[in-house]
Order: C-alpha cells, then sequence, then structure tokens
C-alpha cells in the first residue's frame, strides 16, 4: 500500500511541478490599421490617393527565460503575423502577406517593438498592358517587412487586454523583376490581445548566465544566389552569384563585429551594359566593361537563440563600371544549425535602392 501511495504522490507532485514550469503559453492579438503611402520617391506620386487601411493578426509564444537567451532579451515573444492592407488605389491593388515575427518589450513591458519579416502576395502587379502605370510592384510576389511599435497591457480582464500603437510597413520585390519602386506606409493600429491558459502564467526566471564570455575570432564562408533584374523594364532576369569571406569576434553573447570581402558576379549588369552600349550609343558604354565587382565591409550580427540579425556597409574597391554609387549595404537574417552552418536570407541595397535578395549558406569556423 505504502509502495503505491509514493507512486501516487510522485505524479501529482511531478504533474503540478510541470504546471508551476509550464513555458507554453500563448497569445493571440488582433489590430485595425489607418494610415498613408510615404512618398520616398517621386515616381510613386501618382499612386498615392487615399488612405489604406487593413486588418493584423498574430499568434505569439511567450517566453519566461526557461532557456538562457530568454532572459538575456528580456523575455521577447516569438510568432507569426498576417496582414491584409487595401492599398485605397486600384492601380497598387491589395496586399495579402504572412510573417514570422519578435516582440521586444521595454518599460516595464508596458512598451512593445515588433520585427516581421514575411513575403506577401500582390493582386494587380504591374502589366505593360492592363497595368502599366503600377511602377510600384513588378510582380504577384514581393518581400515585406514590418515594424510595430506599441503601448500594450495584458490581462486587464481575465486574458484579454489591449494595445495601440504606430506601424511601418514595407513591400517590395528587390528588383526580382522591374519594375520596383516599392511602397511604405506608415499607419496608426489599435487592437486587443488575449492571453490562452493565463490562470498558468508562470514567474520570469532571472538570468543566471555568468556575465564575462569570450569566444575566438572565428572564420566565415558563404555563398549567396538568387536572380534578379535591371530598373529596364523587359531586359531579362538573371542569376548572380555572390562569394564571401570575413571573420567575427564576439563582444558578448548578444554581438559580434564582421570585416570581410565580397566579390560580385551579376549576369544582370553584363546584361545591362550591352543594352546601354547598344541601345544609347551617346552614354559612351562600349559594352566590353566588366561587370564583376569586389567589395570590403564591416558588419555586426545580434545573436537572439538559433537566428540571428546580421548589419553590413561595404564599398566597392574594383568597380569598373559605374552602378550605382561605390557604397552599399546588406541587412538580413541568419540561422544555425549546429555550431557551425548557417542559412542566411538578406537584402542587399545602395541606400535606399534595393538591388537583389539574397538566399546563402555557409560556415562559420
Amino acid at each position: 500500500m505504502k509502495f503505491y501511495l509514493t507512486i501516487f504522490l510522485s505524479l501529482c507532485c511531478g504533474f503540478l511541478f510541470s504546471q508551476e514550469q509550464n513555458d507554453n503559453i500563448f497569445t493571440l492579438d488582433a489590430h485595425l490599421f489607418y494610415g498613408s503611402v510615404v512618398e520616398h520617391n517621386s515616381d510613386i506620386a501618382h499612386l498615392i490617393t487615399e488612405h489604406p487601411t487593413g486588418l493584423i493578426l498574430s499568434f505569439n509564444k511567450k517566453t519566461y527565460g526557461f532557456k538562457d537567451w530568454e532572459s538575456r532579451f528580456n523575455y521577447p515573444d516569438w510568432g507569426f503575423s498576417f496582414i491584409y492592407q487595401d492599398m485605397k488605389n486600384d492601380i497598387l491593388g491589395e496586399n495579402y502577406s504572412l510573417y514570422a515575427h519578435y516582440n521586444f518589450y521595454f518599460l516595464k513591458r508596458h512598451l512593445n517593438l515588433r520585427l516581421g519579416q514575411g513575403i506577401a502576395y500582390n493582386s494587380n502587379p504591374y502589366d505593360k498592358e492592363a497595368n502599366f502605370k503600377n511602377n510600384a510592384y513588378g510582380s504577384h510576389l514581393l518581400s515585406t517587412t514590418y515594424l510595430m511599435f506599441n503601448y500594450k497591457k495584458e490581462k486587464l480582464f481575465k486574458g484579454f487586454g489591449l494595445q495601440a500603437g504606430i506601424s511601418v510597413i514595407h513591400y517590395s520585390n528587390a528588383n526580382i523583376k522591374a519594375p520596383n519602386t516599392s511602397t511604405n506606409t506608415f499607419v496608426f493600429n489599435v487592437g486587443a490581445n488575449y492571453m490562452l491558459d493565463y490562470e498558468n502564467e508562470p514567474e520570469y526566471i532571472p538570468s543566471t548566465e555568468d556575465k564575462k564570455f569570450k569566444e575566438n575570432i572565428k572564420y566565415n564562408v558563404a555563398f549567396r544566389t538568387g536572380i534578379n533584374e535591371s530598373d529596364v523594364i523587359g531586359v531579362g532576369q538573371f542569376p548572380f552569384y555572390i562569394v564571401s569571406g570575413y571573420a567575427d569576434k564576439r563582444l558578448n553573447r548578444k554581438s559580434a563585429i564582421q570585416v570581410g570581402a565580397d566579390v560580385f558576379f551579376s549576369k544582370f549588369l553584363e546584361e545591362l551594359i550591352y543594352y546601354y552600349s547598344v541601345a544609347f550609343p551617346e552614354l559612351n558604354v562600349s559594352g566590353d566593361e566588366d561587370w564583376k565587382r569586389v567589395g570590403v565591409f564591416v558588419g555586426h550580427e545580434l545573436f537572439i537563440n538559433k537566428m540571428s540579425i546580421i548589419t553590413q556597409l561595404g564599398y566597392y574597391i574594383y568597380y569598373p563600371y559605374d552602378f550605382e554609387g561605390r557604397v552599399y549595404n546588406r541587412i538580413g537574417m541568419k540561422r544555425y544549425f549546429g555550431d557551425n552552418f548557417f542559412g542566411a536570407i538578406t537584402l542587399k541595397s545602395h541606400g535606399a535602392k534595393a538591388e537583389a535578395v539574397e538566399f546563402g549558406i555557409g560556415v562559420r569556423l
């Protein structure tokens, strides 16, 4: 009898402990928004007519410090979003978007910054006959990013809460297909949130990490590729290849600085040089100019669990043909598989002028 009673009590205690340590807390939130398309380029002035409206729906996984990285970033949420946006312009149509996002908290968790990256479907892209005025979106599929800054209160009444704030929603196909002027929409948003299983929400676990962190210099090799097109509509889409080598040094558990070099093989540029040499002799383009480029860069990497965010600023040291200037920048996300291998999706641009979305793989040794 004592034997069975012991087993029964052990199971009960284990169940209660697991309930107390439950980190599977999820939230749902919904926003309505109203805003304006920002005229970042005079070429889209004819597309800014009325005020876009839409809906944002999100599913979030909360964190409480059960893993070291969670307390390191003040217990962020991660999750998925859906955005419907009516551009309020028949030429631009409507956008339907899916994102992966992080929510970061400040000021006793009342202020919330969300970073979302995803893919969108546009209902009415450029068509040379049916929709030639849409110089913002050259394809149905677009890359999209959104930033949301909210004042947020959870569990005002049981599991229900409210939030309100501002957001910026960006749509672009990153020159995968011309035209690609893109849009940025600044909006005001208001909404509600609900915490599932709110009665069993655990306490936040303080960090027990050693503040001291040291790591030797690491050496990285990356290969990136994709397709893109010049701004000349109809010239065609071509593949590009980028080989990168760089060293990075961790400053702490969150950050590393980078120094390295890129070699660019951009076939669209070869075609653009040939096109200008034939179609515009007044530009004095011979057609024999080298279309390859070499750049050096410095960068920063922010480590978030197995994900990281990279930002890089580069300068072409081999630049035989002038295209968009010598300075370039790159921003994107990496996903580590184990300690050494990673995949990456990055956007390479010259200032606000996108050149390509890059899909890459690499190794960090």
